[in-house]
């Protein structure tokens, strides 16, 4: 057992590493709450005064604002939607001895390593162009008219798009889950002439609920900072159709020069993340108990 003495070196040795992640973390949070109040821009730098609250009233104000963060939960809600259903119904299929398993595993989780930017470029130009796309060359193959997805549908498409990204981490979280049932109670439900839908509500979603809540949680804390996705495939268009809370930042930062405005909605949308967060993990809580 531990003694008083050997507690404290251990945690004089941690000090350092603790330390340095606090002020990797703590310094960046800070200087953006500190430009948050600022009339910063980066086209007149020279002529920084003091803002107060308005950076904060303007961008709460802006109509786009409300807009974003609608975008933001269907976005978070339609990807984790896509993503657990549809990692369920994989972990399943792949479960089963069939030949070739090792490799159809291997593509299954093969998205996950496809960079963002190159995978929103993939979908743009190769899947859902309306002219040379495979989605368009589909249509015209049943005599129906192409989709220009990133104009009629674009919140739709990127939904489509990040839900292809993260499906294979869902499945591998939920096919490892599923692996750890008892194959003796699936028998014993079996034998006693258990319908396959009983035995997957009763037996299976049960087993897979810890798996599902840790799923959602880290997926969502991610979703929450989709960017890279929106400015390849349609720069947050059309109009606002498109841009979601993390977007709507970058375009007051970069396109209009407003780091103190930016800074503002980043502190917005830190607070925001944390409530969901806080929320999540709460639910996680009761799950795990």
């Amino acid at each position: 057992m531990a003694t008083r003495q050997t507690q404290g070196l251990a945690r004089l040795m941690r000090a350092p590493a603790i330390i340095l992640l606090f002020v990797w973390m703590i310094v960046p949070l800070c200087m953006t709450l500190y430009y948050s109040f600022l009339n910063y821009n980066l086209l007149n730098p020279t002529m920084t005064s003091w803002a107060g609250w308005f950076n904060y009233q303007y961008f709460y104000t802006d109509p786009a604002f409300f807009e974003a963060i609608r975008n933001t939960l269907v976005l978070v809600l339609g990807v984790l939607l896509i993503t657990v259903v549809g990692g369920i119904a994989i972990a399943m299929l792949i479960d089963k001895p069939i030949w070739g398993q090792g490799v159809v595993r291997i593509l299954v989780i093969s998205p996950f390593f496809v960079m963002p930017p190159v995978a929103a470029l993939i979908w743009k130009n190769m899947i859902m162009h309306p002219s040379y796309g495979v989605l368009a060359d589909v249509a015209q193959f049943f005599g129906a008219s192409p989709v220009d997805w990133f104009a009629q549908y674009p919140l739709t498409a990127i939904i489509l798009i990040v839900s292809w990204q993260w499906l294979p981490f869902a499945t591998l979280i939920l096919l490892t889950s599923l692996q750890s049932l008892d194959t003796e109670q699936m028998e014993a439900a079996e034998m006693d002439g258990a319908p396959a839908h009983s035995r997957f509500l009763y037996l299976i979603l049960p087993h897979m609920a810890r798996a599902i809540t840790v799923v959602i949680l880290i997926q969502t804390i991610f979703l929450l900072g989709i960017y890279a996705e929106i400015l390849v495939t349609t720069n947050g268009g059309p109009g606002t159709a498109s841009t979601n809370l993390t977007f709507l930042i970058y375009r007051a930062a970069r396109l209009n020069f407003d780091i103190g405005g930016a800074a503002a909605g980043g502190i917005i949308a830190v607070i925001l993340a944390n409530i969901v967060a806080i929320f999540l993990m709460r639910v996680v809580g009761r799950n795990l108990d």
